[in-house]
């Protein structure tokens, strides 16, 4: 039987059956990748006797142990499937692709699968926003989101968030309401809406903004693929906006990459008695975040970056990026 690498035509199809192999994330395989491309990643993958550059001959191993078990026969089938349900893909030589991700290095996705405007991924990083936060939200927190996303949205910035219930679920709405445009980004297949209470709200955002995930078609969320979806949604934008969160909330991973890679982090202060609030609290009393009270604060935060120049390959000090990870033990359950 031929190899998987023999079965795909090109990088692009090469990079859709990478994401069906390997998870996001997966440094070895994005160096390599970035390397060889991805033909040439699947073929070393596939030939156990042939030396992969950067890789020691122990670490080649186990990166073929760890891979090679997920090579199935049915990949070919489900590229062409994909293919043919008009499912879109983005990869770095693509006109749309956002280059912010870039930043991530290693780490960057080995492409997008997208579902509407891939449009709304190009463009200045400064010209998107991205707010996420609790899924348990309260009433502030959602009230909150709406003014901000609103007066952001009519400023022709636009919303990147991760398609959850509460603070997520309100910032889309609000962007979509405005008419402003709005990024979805999924860690799950974008045929897949999770979670299904916010199916109606994907479709929306799939027919009038853009839905992207690294994982492909079919996929199912998993607690490590909502952890590794914060590093893009921390990159994809200049900023990113805390309006309520935990201090066990995923939205806190975000915040961290953001900080990471040099973008902005604000945070909205609330109830000293409201543990929705407790996050964006620590991570402005950490200096972490700038206090944000409306739109003014968030553009002022873009705007800075945008004068400064300084978004691309900065990272912060490692006991910087300790201290931000300190609070963020374990993420919320996804669906709540």
């Amino acid at each position: 039987m031929a190899r998987l690498a023999e079965q795909v035509a090109g990088e692009r199809q090469a990079r859709m059956a990478l994401s069906m192999i390997a998870e996001p994330g997966d440094a070895a395989t994005g160096r390599l990748l970035h390397r060889v491309g991805g033909v040439e990643t699947l073929r070393l993958l596939e030939d156990n006797r042939a030396t992969v550059p950067e890789m020691n001959r122990a670490d080649a191993i186990a990166w073929r142990d760890r891979l090679t078990p997920r090579i199935e026969a049915d990949i070919p089938s489900r590229i062409a499937e994909a293919e043919r349900r008009g499912i879109s893909t983005l990869i770095p030589t693509d006109e749309h692709w956002p280059h912010a991700l870039n930043d991530l290095g290693a780490r960057a996705p080995y492409l997008l699968w997208t579902r509407g405007a891939t449009s709304f991924l190009a463009g200045d990083v400064t010209d998107r926003v991205t707010m996420t936060g609790s899924r348990a939200a309260s009433k502030y927190g959602p009230q909150v989101t709406g003014h901000l996303a609103s007066d952001l949205a009519h400023e022709e910035r636009t919303i990147v968030s991760g398609g959850a219930y509460g603070i997520d679920a309100a910032a889309h709405r609000t962007a979509l309401a405005t008419g402003g445009s709005t990024i979805a980004v999924l860690a799950c297949g974008v045929d897949r809406p999770y979670p299904r209470g916010n199916a109606d709200l994907l479709d929306r955002i799939g027919a009038l903004g853009v839905l992207a995930s690294e994982v492909p078609p079919e996929a199912m969320p998993t607690r490590s693929r909502f952890m590794a979806r914060a590093r893009l949604l921390g990159v994809l934008s200049a900023a990113t906006v805390i309006p309520e969160a935990s201090l066990r909330s995923g939205a806190l991973l975000v915040a961290t990459e953001a900080h990471r890679h040099s973008r902005s982090v604000g945070a909205v202060p609330g109830p000293v008695t409201s543990t929705a609030s407790s996050g964006p609290h620590e991570l402005i009393k950490g200096g972490r975040a700038e206090i944000i009270t409306d739109s003014a604060d968030v553009t002022a935060l873009l705007d800075s970056l945008h004068d400064s120049g300084q978004l691309l390959n900065r990272e912060a000090p490692d006991h910087q990026l300790n201290a931000s990870a300190q609070n963020v033990a374990a993420p919320e359950a996804p669906g709540l």
